[in-house]
């Protein structure tokens, strides 16, 4: 893996870069090869996930001060969600710089949106751990900036399975349906994935840490996908 690239693209230059390739080993990686389970980027992922929440928090507080709390709670989940993350990540080819087992990267791994979302985190709490809070907070928000105040005026965002279905029954009465099509990782950290039907036609799929934030994802991608805006 060429780290000097990854930096350039990240925008920040290690000390330490031996906490950047670990953001980088996907647990199959370890798995396969028979390593140190604690060696793969899942320590660093719960890191980065609590750094980022924190600097989307602080920086939606700051930058809206009229916005109640609720309305706040739920821009900042629009904005880190997996879809989101997996976007920034795949934008910037973190998937590349991956090290993971053959049958995940035969199976698609490195395009995949949970794994790019959980690498996105890693590389977070890579950076706060090598460099503290402000390298990390240029590093989110030149990533989030835009999305943060793009979506301050997108009610839906919020709720994205009830806005859908307010378009779809505009022109039909056919059934939305979401199905869960794929489970993985470990109880304690598990991804579901949901594929969202419309009259019995697939629209989209979504993933999530949990079922409802899966459906959410796959309605976003819909709304998105058919322009429903």
């Amino acid at each position: 893996m060429d780290l000097t690239q990854l930096e350039e693209i990240i925008g920040y230059n290690f000390k330490n870069r031996e906490v950047l390739e670990q953001a980088l080993v996907h647990s199959s990686y370890i798995n396969e090869h028979k390593l140190n389970p604690l060696a793969n980027n899942e320590r660093l992922e719960f890191l980065g996930d609590a750094v980022l929440e924190l600097i989307t928090s602080e920086y939606i507080f700051t930058i809206f001060p009229d916005m109640p709390e609720g309305e706040m709670t739920k821009l900042r989940a629009s904005v880190v969600c997996e879809s989101t993350l997996s976007s920034c990540a795949r934008s910037r080819n973190f998937g590349s710089f991956l090290k993971m087992g053959k049958g995940e990267m035969a199976n698609g791994g490195q395009r995949r949106d949970s794994i790019l979302c959980d690498t996105f985190e890693a590389i977070i709490g890579a950076i706060y751990l090598d460099g503290g809070c402000e390298p990390a907070r240029q590093f989110i928000l030149g990533a989030l900036e835009e999305d943060i105040r793009s979506m301050r005026g997108l009610k839906w965002i919020a709720d994205c399975k009830t806005h859908l279905q307010e378009q779809l029954q505009k022109n039909s009465q056919e059934p939305i349906e979401y199905y869960v099509i794929n489970e993985e990782g470990p109880d304690h950290n598990k991804i579901f994935t949901v594929e969202l039907a419309h009259g019995g036609h697939p629209m989209a799929q979504g993933s999530g840490k949990n079922k409802k934030e899966a459906e959410q994802a796959a309605a976003r991608r819909a709304i998105e996908k058919y322009n429903l805006t």
